[in-house]
């Protein structure tokens, strides 16, 4: 190595990436910090800093945000001249180009929160939750130009708690990341790099709107861990006579009917067919309105044992 332990450039942007920034900067130098542009956040647009530019700026950490990382050689010379030994993304958020993951002399770590080559991609957490997974768990992995197929360094499995949505399972395996990674950068030189089977791989992309629409046809178990996957956003939404509904506190429970026919009304909320079982929503909130109890929804809106629910259905194509 070119120092006992080495100097550290780090690539994130979303709040997930504070604890491992963190973790990093207690146990290593950080000599950059490189994050997205600000963006309009807000009914007012305001131009504002990814949660990882403002820690850094807080910080008074050197930061850097390029709007394009390919073809950039005033960016290539910042890493350069930062003096970093190596690099760490942790949800960074951009696909980094052969010429840049060659300027560190030990390349770039990756953060990925998922056991590779499983759940490549974007969404990791929320892919795992509604895949119905009970584990999962963290790579740190050698990044190469392609979307998460380089060589595993460290994995480590997580146990999902069932009752987690991708709020908590994210929680979980930032603490779990920030202590991999540090153990990751405390033995470069020990580590051996093990390729993945692309065979194995599955695919985790961006989330969509439409990947929160509730599908009646479903089973229980489906449309619950569909909710959990999708708790931060998109949330989740189902549909009355066109109009949309946010559902929450949904749990799968014994029923039988149509898929979409509301079963019971009561006290412990809506309960709806699935092709399997049913599905109990203790919440539910119209557009442009706030959040109530379904009972009450449900009440309001004339809804009892026999109204269906739209049953809405991804387009095959």
């Amino acid at each position: 190595m070119t120092a006992p332990r080495p100097t550290v450039a780090f690539f994130g942007s979303p709040a997930f990436a504070l604890p491992v920034l963190d973790a990093v900067r207690a146990a290593f130098e950080v000599v950059l910090v490189v994050a997205q542009p600000d963006k309009p956040v807000g009914r007012g647009l305001k131009l504002t800093p990814p949660p990882v530019a403002a820690h850094a700026a807080a910080l008074g950490l050197p930061l850097a945000q390029p709007r394009k990382l390919r073809g950039n050689v005033a960016f290539e010379a910042t890493l350069r001249d930062c003096g970093a030994d190596v690099a760490v993304t942790c949800a960074y958020g951009k696909i980094l180009p052969a010429s840049l993951l060659a300027v560190p002399e030990y390349g770039f770590l990756n953060t990925h929160t998922s056991l590779l080559p499983a759940y490549r991609g974007a969404a990791p957490i929320q892919w795992a939750l509604i895949g119905g997974e009970t584990v999962t768990g963290t790579t740190i992995m050698q990044t190469d130009p392609g979307m998460d197929t380089g060589p595993i360094l460290l994995q480590e499995e997580l146990p999902i708690d069932p009752a987690w949505t991708s709020v908590e399972l994210a929680d979980a395996l930032g603490v779990q990341a920030a202590r991999l990674i540090v153990d990751a950068l405390s033995r470069l030189d020990a580590l051996t790099p093990t390729p993945q089977d692309d065979a194995r791989a599955t695919h985790a992309p961006m989330l969509v709107k439409e990947d929160g629409f509730v599908r009646w046809t479903d089973s229980a178990p489906q449309i619950v861990n569909r909710a959990r996957g999708v708790a931060a956003w998109p949330q989740t939404t189902a549909f009355l006579n066109g109009a949309r509904l946010k559902l929450g506190g949904l749990d799968a429970v014994d029923g039988a009917g149509t898929p979409g026919e509301v079963l019971h009304v009561d006290d412990a909320g809506l309960t709806v067919a699935a092709r399997s079982g049913a599905v109990r929503v203790r919440t539910v909130q119209p557009e442009a309105r706030r959040v109530q109890p379904a009972q009450v929804w449900a009440q309001g809106a004339g809804v009892t044992p026999g109204t269906r629910l739209d049953v809405w259905e991804p387009d095959p194509t």
